[in-house]
């Protein structure tokens, strides 16, 4: 088997904040069981050391929720502890979470430190924007909070990177988003375009984020950051350091560029396995990790088709000039053509996007190289 990567939910569903756009709130109320509570030590070490016997090369674990850090920081070091009695020599391990940051504090940051967590933190970019969908329970704005769990992870020395979700209100904000985000020194920056409810109509939500919404805020987006490139300030977009690698023939590391659904695991905290994020239902399970093999959880995703169904191509996309860059993105914002995945949601977003910013990103790449 080759490298596994896992991600993890230990907390289920279960999160200390109220975000607007949750998707995987919206997933777990469709599903029988909404929150699997926390994870118990007999899942993590059972997915520990399952993984050990199977992995070749590395294994990496990704821990998300929900809102992971709920799990405590004792059942973090439960795991990590495990994964060194148990793991052989020669495998690689990697470990990164996905938070909100509002739980960390001095020990958390140090925990992440001493075992090399990649920590992504959640943030809207400025406080107007941030807060106006990031509320916790009481309805009250994070970003301050946030902000502070940033600077903790700064201090501590993680290696962290900011993970900002863009609605409809955000993509027409987005020149003060990048300006702040900048102007705080957070150079790893990451933008994923919100996802509307499962069963609700596409756009129907006050945060819903249009196909010309999206267009124009890549084309700004792109016109701030390339010319921080020209004044010599380089900026981790992820999403364009992905297109200039594919412009200059590497692969893309995004899961959504690749143009088919990648073989990953995703693990609640009773122990049932799905195949992606965005797709923890009920109807998706491929099984438990406390009873079945790594083969029998394989065998039950190409019995669904899960990835075999991504790699089809519309016709429109095999005769698109733009399809080698777009390769139709993540299969969640793909519309379905009968029972068949079809076109992206944002077909003409990205279309319109690499016909202005093309000459650009090819010559983004030498920039970048002189910085």
């Amino acid at each position: 088997m080759p490298p596994l990567s896992i991600m993890l939910k230990p907390a289920s569903s279960g999160c200390n904040l109220r975000c607007a756009y949750c998707f995987y709130a919206d997933e777990a109320r469709l599903r029988s069981v909404p929150n699997y509570g926390l994870m118990p030590l007999s899942v993590s070490h059972t997915v520990i050391e399952k993984a050990a016997a199977a992995a070749e090369g590395s294994v990496s674990f990704l821990f998300q929720g929900g809102e992971p850090t709920l799990a405590g920081l004792d059942f973090f070091r439960d795991f990590t502890a495990h994964v060194k009695k148990t793991v052989p020599p020669g495998l690689a391990v990697h470990y990164a979470i996905q938070t909100n940051g509002t739980l960390l504090d001095e020990e958390w940051c140090r925990f992440l430190k001493e075992n090399r967590f990649l920590a992504g933190i959640s943030l809207d970019g400025s406080r107007e924007c941030h807060d106006r969908f990031r509320r916790d329970g009481a309805g009250k704005g994070t970003y301050d909070r946030v902000r502070r769990a940033a600077r903790l992870l700064e201090q501590a020395g993680v290696e962290y990177n900011v993970l900002t979700v863009v609605t409809g209100y955000l993509a027409r904000h987005i020149q003060s988003v990048f300006s702040s985000l900048c102007r705080e020194g957070f150079r790893f920056q990451q933008y994923i375009p919100c996802l509307d409810p499962l069963e609700g109509t596409r756009g129907g939500e006050d945060y819903s984020l249009s196909p010309a919404q999206y267009e124009a805020f890549l084309k700004k987006l792109f016109d701030l950051w390339y010319r921080e490139l020209e004044q010599g300030r380089y900026w981790s977009v992820r999403y364009f350091d992905n297109l200039v690698w594919m412009l200059d023939g590497q692969p893309p590391e995004l899961c959504s560029m690749g143009g088919r659904c990648g073989i990953q695991y995703l693990l609640e905290a009773d122990g049932s396995v799905y195949p992606c994020d965005f797709y923890g239902l009920d109807k998706y399970r491929l099984g438990n990790i406390l009873t079945d093999a790594w083969e029998d959880l394989d065998r039950a995703r190409d019995n669904l088709g899960f990835v075999r169904d991504s790699q089809r191509v519309p016709e429109e996309c095999a005769r698109c000039r733009w399809y080698p860059l777009c390769r139709n993105g993540c299969r969640r914002d793909r519309t379905m053509e009968g029972d068949a995945l079809g076109r992206n949601y944002y077909c003409e977003a990205y279309a319109g996007f690499f016909a202005y910013a093309l000459p650009r990103l090819s010559r983004a790449r030498g920039l970048a190289a002189r910085i």
